[in-house]
């Protein structure tokens, strides 16, 4: 498959890594030329738990560079770029181009179909972790699923050839009509994990080191999932729980992104996740304490380091 993949963090790049060593024909797209200088002369150095390697066989290119219509563009852009970064790749979303979100957060496919049909927008999630070590090189420890579907909710024959796809580059794929309760369960993974290790500089596997982290992290959940249930989506709040638990037992050195962005004085998602919660709350008169406040203390943080 024809794959291009606009945001080449650390989770585009490691999906693109193993996508481009399974055979895919793979273009990493963004803005940060030091990264993609480092790819193009280096190629991608991949550790992950099947070793420590380096990845030649993509290419890597600023956005007005690329070309050519991909089969697939992938976004992992944070949801506040995602309507920039598809204007600045418009000349590469042709007739049959389809478009795969697997980012953070709420209201992603809805910016996305601003650019390209509603049937052609594919919604998933994901559970794997990535951390960017330096220019072209990532580090990825633990293991994690994928979940897509057409964000239309039809049945269609390229959702599983792109499940297909991931599952064969190893990131564990299936195509799933339930995916928007998967999102929200993400979401609420991410509202914890995200938020708590931002505002205390913990990495995931050091929230363990002390209950209260845990249990923080499960607060965060249950506000969370409680607007899920309210709107009739059918999370499940153990299988969430239990997701988060296995993270701070298994990904060791972990940063999640919110955490990097403080530290790297960048902007955060924290609206799109737990601002977009709080916001959905709000008419349905649904307290979200530990949501809300969690949400201050990152807006705070962002605010300092921002500056």
């Amino acid at each position: 498959m024809k794959i291009s993949i606009v945001g080449a963090g650390a989770m585009g790049s490691l999906f693109g890594g193993l996508l481009a060593e399974s055979g895919n024909e793979v273009t990493l797209i963004d803005v940060n030329d030091a990264h993609i200088d480092a790819v193009r002369t280096q190629g991608l150095r991949l550790a992950t738990d099947g070793g420590d390697r380096r990845v030649t066989a993509l290419k890597a290119v600023r956005p007005e560079d690329a070309t050519g219509f991909p089969d697939l563009l992938m976004v992992f852009t944070k949801t506040l770029h995602t309507s920039a970064a598809l204007s600045g790749v418009r000349h590469l979303i042709g007739p049959g181009v389809h478009v795969l979100s697997l980012q953070n957060g709420l209201g992603n496919v809805e910016k996305i179909a601003e650019f390209v049909p509603l049937e052609r927008v594919l919604i998933g999630v994901t559970t794997w972790p990535a951390d960017m070590v330096g220019p072209g090189h990532v580090h990825s420890h633990g293991q994690g699923v994928v979940r897509l579907m057409a964000a239309d909710g039809v049945e269609r024959r390229f959702v599983s050839q792109v499940a297909e796809v991931l599952t064969k580059a190893g990131l564990d794929c299936t195509s799933d009509g339930t995916v928007w309760a998967a999102i929200w369960e993400k979401v609420a993974f991410n509202a914890a994990l995200n938020s708590i290790c931002a505002v205390s500089g913990c990495t995931v596997d050091e929230l363990g080191r002390l209950p209260d982290g845990s249990r923080l992290a499960n607060e965060v959940v249950t506000e969370v999932l409680s607007v899920a249930l309210r709107l009739g989506i059918e999370v499940d709040a153990a299988k969430c729980r239990a997701n988060v638990a296995s993270a701070i037992d298994h990904h060791r050195g972990h940063k999640p992104s919110m955490l990097q962005d403080v530290l790297a004085g960048r902007r955060t998602e924290v609206e799109s996740i737990n601002g977009a919660v709080v916001e959905l709350a709000g008419p349905l008169n649904i307290k979200l304490p530990v949501t809300e406040t969690l949400l201050s203390l990152v807006r705070l943080a962002e605010a300092r380091s921002v500056a």
